[in-house]
C-alpha cells in the first residue's frame, strides 16, 4: 500500500459512531457523522508516532433531527468558521492519548454547540434611565464644567 495523504488518518464510517442525542427531540443520526483518526501532536513518548489518537469528527448539520428553522439558522451562524468546504462541521479533539476518549470529547463538543443554538435569544427590553441617574449625570456634567471654567486664564 502506498502511503499518501489519504492514508495518513483512518476514516471510520458512521457505523463506528453512534447517534448523538443532544436532548429530548433533538438527535444527530450516526449517518450524519464521520470520524477520522490521525496522529496527534505534542508529547506522548514512544507511542506518539505510532498511535492514531487525534480525532476529527465531521457532522452534516443539515441532517440534525428536531431543529426548527430559527435554531438551524443560529447554528449555521455560530459555526460559520468551523465548516469545511463540503459544508460539514469539523470538530477536532486531541486532549487524551486515547482515541475513544477523544471521540467522546469531540461528540460532546458537537452536542454543546447544537445545545447553544437551541434556545432563542431573549429580546432586549427597552428601558429608560431612572430619574436619580439622570440627575446624577447632569450634576456631574455641571461639576465638570465648573472645573474647566476654573482652568481658564483671567485674560479671556
Amino acid at each position: 500500500m502506498v502511503a499518501g495523504p489519504e492514508s495518513r488518518g483512518r476514516l471510520l464510517s458512521s457505523a463506528a459512531v453512534d447517534p448523538l442525542i443532544v436532548r429530548e427531540g433533538v438527535t444527530i443520526p450516526a449517518e450524519a457523522m464521520s470520524m477520522r483518526a490521525s496522529r496527534s501532536g505534542g508529547p506522548g513518548g514512544q507511542n506518539v508516532n505510532k498511535v492514531a489518537s487525534k480525532v476529527e469528527l465531521r457532522t452534516d448539520l443539515t441532517r440534525v433531527v428536531g431543529l426548527d428553522a430559527g435554531a438551524f439558522a443560529r447554528l449555521r451562524a455560530m459555526v460559520a468558521g468551523q465548516v469545511d468546504a463540503e459544508g460539514l462541521l469539523l470538530v477536532v479533539s486531541q486532549k487524551s492519548r486515547d482515541q475513544r476518549a477523544n471521540l467522546e470529547d469531540a461528540r460532546e463538543k458537537v452536542r454543546a454547540i447544537v445545545l447553544r443554538a437551541l434556545p432563542a435569544p431573549r429580546r432586549r427590553r427597552k428601558t429608560k434611565p431612572t430619574r436619580g441617574s439622570v440627575e446624577r449625570r447632569i450634576a456631574d456634567k455641571k461639576e465638570r464644567g465648573v472645573r474647566k471654567l476654573a482652568r481658564r486664564s483671567v485674560d479671556e
